[in-house]
């Protein structure tokens, strides 16, 4: 196993990340050292890197762990485990850090977050955390099992792992065109075909993002132009696949002001607001403590629930002095469109965020271009 740099020197965590990120990039093969059945199990995590970020986030610490204390047992990932050490702690200071620098698929903080992963017992063959997806927890163990029992070299499946990502990411890359005659689209021309993507049946995971891109590119010219916003910052986006507890983030876009959390949006596209939506909104509020809370939803307000969700803002008004917004998406959009100066702005931000988010499928993508195409068509 080889950890060291090309002066002998040994190389930290993140240095070694990268050069086999770069082995990956420029398409070095190991297929030949590893047999068909680890082949399969590396597609297997490759393919669900995006809807299970702790799985590869834990295997690539554990391999890189492994090429640079080779004696360790790294199915003992926790220190409160025999022989164990901290693998979260080298994920959180390390890989997931390096991850996002690679423009890689990465967790918020760490892999080790996820509730399945992080039970104190070693990742030997019969683990029991519930991994979700039977063969993704097969394929992980198996991987685990091969570099520490079967000896093989943890490099080998990284750069495999790698390269296939990196052939998933271009497969899910596509340009999108920049409008040329931009001064004759329309506020409602946009919202148009925003409301025709938003209620798109894509038949594939991830589009309940795609209301959060277009708010977080209204956001990114609002903050510019409006003085409610003056001294105001966005947070980067989180993962639109991580669960609350693990984002450790109080709603889908969170505006700060003076290092305070000034304003929260919770955007759901195929979920109406009812009451339980809402009272999580108050628990947040109650933790995190901004002075506004956006709850905008494609759907309708479940109207069985309007009395209690009415009673819950007033009683977060009145006890915590946050106003909880209850809201339709397109409505707010149109809204909002109408404060700004300049139509194009929003789109070539939000067509920008668009084509370059890794949780995004080529079809929602495509979709977007296609819709830009045919609001230049009728401008």
């Amino acid at each position: 196993m080889d950890g060291t740099s090309g002066n002998g020197r040994l190389m930290n965590y993140k240095e070694l990340l990268i050069s086999i990120y770069n082995e990956a990039k420029q398409r070095n093969c190991y297929k030949a050292e590893l047999n068909e059945k680890t082949l399969n199990n590396i597609k297997i995590i490759a393919d669900k890197c995006f809807s299970q970020k702790g799985v590869y986030t834990v295997l690539i610490t554990l391999s890189i762990y492994k090429i640079l204390h080779p004696k360790q047992d790294i199915r003992n990932h926790q220190t409160q485990i025999k022989n164990g050490f901290s693998g979260r702690t080298i994920d959180t200071q390390f890989i997931t850090p390096t991850l996002k620098q690679l423009n890689l698929p990465s967790m918020a903080e760490s892999g080790w977050l996820t509730r399945s992963l992080e039970q104190p017992y070693p990742y030997k063959l019969n683990y029991q955390g519930k991994i979700g997806n039977k063969k993704v927890k097969n394929a992980f163990l198996e991987l685990v099992n091969t570099i520490q029992v079967d000896q093989v070299n943890p490099k080998y499946i990284l750069v495999e792992l790698l390269r296939h990502i990196i052939q998933i990411q271009a497969q899910n890359t596509i340009k999108i065109q920049p409008l040329s005659n931009p001064e004759k689209s329309t506020i409602s021309k946009v919202i148009n075909i925003l409301n025709e993507q938003f209620s798109f049946n894509y038949n594939a995971f991830g589009g309940s993002k795609l209301p959060v891109l277009a708010f977080y590119a209204i956001y990114q010219v609002l903050l510019q132009e409006i003085i409610r916003y003056n001294t105001c910052e966005l947070k980067s986006l989180g993962s639109h696949t991580a669960s609350d507890k693990t984002s450790k983030a109080a709603g889908d876009i969170e505006i700060v002001k003076n290092k305070k959390l000034f304003e929260v949006l919770e955007i759901k596209l195929d979920k109406p607001i009812d009451s339980n939506i809402v009272r999580i909104a108050q628990e947040k509020i109650i933790k995190y403590n901004p002075e506004r809370y956006y709850i905008l939803s494609y759907l309708e307000v479940k109207q069985d629930d309007f009395n209690v969700i009415n009673d819950i803002i007033n009683e977060v008004k009145n006890n915590h002095g946050c106003q909880i917004i209850v809201n339709g998406i397109i409505p707010t959009l149109k809204y909002y469109l109408r404060l700004i100066s300049s139509l194009d702005k929003f789109i070539d931000l939000y067509s920008n965020l668009i084509e370059n988010d890794s949780e995004l499928k080529i079809i929602h993508k495509q979709k977007w271009s296609e819709l830009i195409k045919q609001l230049e068509d009728n401008v």
